[in-house]
């Protein structure tokens, strides 16, 4: 926190917002991973127009985004805004674990989310892609040693079965996409970050952006605990 309150109008609307059970579900839902609406559906077993007034209350006080997919251009995402809760609830966080990353081609944000979870963890951490590049990206090796970090003799690898007892994060839409490929409400059983490819521009400052987005995200899941 800030310690800079939003204005009261403000969070008296985000209150009322919360003010009915099941967008208070649907807020614990996204507080540690980005959802679908079908995959929300699927959760809270509801019917989608009923989900879309929930969302569209949330939306106009500010609580959550929704954009398109990366991945497949026709699905959306549903995104619970960045420090909207301050002040408003507890924020439940998760036991800092071992933890897997992946995105598709292991060579970017998956890389730099499994150093980040080690540094702010120390924790073991490891990264897949659904389709591995050749090798990790310049653009991530330069942005992980401005932040830090140290991705060493990094290589992408594939994505073999799920292990268990691990927290597994894809951090890529097109790999969400692709490991519930075989269900159409997604993959259950995984978080999913959002989080915009650097590749494509190659800038130093979309790399530099993907640390700080995956910094915050790690923060919020384990509530900054280091083991």
């Amino acid at each position: 926190m800030t310690g800079v309150l939003p204005p009261p109008e403000l969070r008296a609307a985000r209150h009322a917002a919360l003010g009915d059970p099941t967008r208070v579900v649907i807020v614990d839902e996204l507080r540690t991973s980005d959802r679908s609406p079908v995959e929300l559906q699927r959760r809270l077993r509801i019917g989608s127009n009923l989900l879309a007034h929930h969302l569209d209350v949330l939306a106009e006080a500010g609580l959550v985004e929704r954009f398109r997919s990366s991945g497949d251009g026709r699905r959306r995402y549903v995104h619970l805004v960045a420090g909207v809760l301050d002040g408003l609830v507890d924020t439940p966080t998760a036991d800092p674990a071992v933890a897997l990353f992946v995105c598709t081609h292991n060579s970017a944000r998956s890389q730099l989310a499994a150093a980040l979870w080690r540094q702010a963890t120390g924790r073991r951490a490891t990264s897949a892609g659904t389709q591995p590049a050749e090798r990790v990206h310049p653009g991530a090796v330069a942005a992980a040693r401005r932040a830090g970090l140290d991705l060493g003799d990094a290589q992408p690898r594939r994505l073999g079965a799920l292990p268990r007892n691990t927290t597994v994060v894809t951090v890529c839409d097109r790999a969400h996409e692709e490991l519930g490929s075989l269900d159409p409400a997604g993959a259950p059983d995984t978080l999913h970050w959002s989080v915009p490819d650097p590749v494509p521009s190659g800038r130093a400052g979309d790399f530099d952006a993907v640390v700080d987005e995956l910094r915050l995200r790690i923060t919020a899941l384990t509530g900054g605990r280091a083991a």
